[in-house]
């Protein structure tokens, strides 16, 4: 799976991180075999939209480097972002084992490599190679879980500051060092951080200007830096 594997946007360590995956993870020599042979690779810029809310399933997308944002917007045109999608997330995965229409929008944040497969050709790949089921079933569940995470965010945080605190911290959960300083590259907007958490714009410029205030993160370019994470966790457990 040369193509799969190694010529992805950001070399090796995206490899890596891919093949590790939850999904591909759990595939045979066999599988990833036939994968190969299903698959077509496609390459999107940033802002690109994969499929919209709605509309008809015609697949799935494996990612393979880059972000996805998946949101859902009002009649109104409000628009609420519920998360961005990690190297190795097979996107469409819910509507095409269903058969029903795709349940949110997805959007590249920035430039994308894709594995792109036919709804059809995944279906018979599952069916042909059960093993395939449990990276499915553990995504699902991840999905489940994010999402709870996401309602607890939006609906249950008092405060502009504690959603943007809760946020940043879930975005720098996977780093290493959790507990020193982290830095986080942010691909999303002020705009697009507060389709996130479910405020405005404004009260995100504000929340953000007041940790770099207290200094429990510092902006340099396009990098943030937790500086002082505990106070940046009791803010956001409040």
């Amino acid at each position: 799976m040369r193509d799969l594997y190694e010529s992805d946007l950001n070399g090796n360590r995206q490899s890596r991180k891919l093949r590790a995956s939850e999904f591909f993870s759990e595939l045979g020599a066999a599988a990833l075999k036939d994968f190969d042979a299903l698959k077509t690779i496609v390459m999107f810029p940033g802002g690109a939209a994969l499929f919209h809310e709605q509309q008809k399933t015609h697949g799935v997308f494996v990612l393979c480097a880059g972000e996805v944002k998946f949101s859902i917007s009002s009649s109104a045109g409000k628009a609420l972002i519920l998360r961005i999608a990690k190297v190795g997330d097979i996107l469409g995965l819910a509507a095409t084992l269903s058969g029903s229409p795709y349940e949110a929008t997805a959007q590249t944040v920035n430039p994308c490599q894709l594995a792109f497969l036919r709804g059809d050709a995944f279906l018979r790949f599952v069916a042909t190679h059960p093993e395939a089921y449990r990276g499915v079933v553990t995504q699902l569940s991840r999905l489940y879980s994010e999402a709870c995470d996401q309602l607890r965010i939006v609906g249950l945080s008092a405060s502009p500051s504690e959603k943007l605190a809760r946020l940043l911290l879930d975005r720098s959960s996977e780093m290493k060092n959790a507990k020193q300083a982290t830095s986080i590259v942010p691909s999303l907007t002020h705009n697009e951080i507060a389709e996130c958490i479910g405020t405005s714009r404004e009260s995100v410029t504000r929340a953000l200007s007041d940790f770099k205030r207290r200094k429990l993160v510092v902006l340099e370019g396009s990098t943030l830096t937790i500086s002082n994470r505990p106070a940046l966790e009791a803010i956001g457990c409040h």
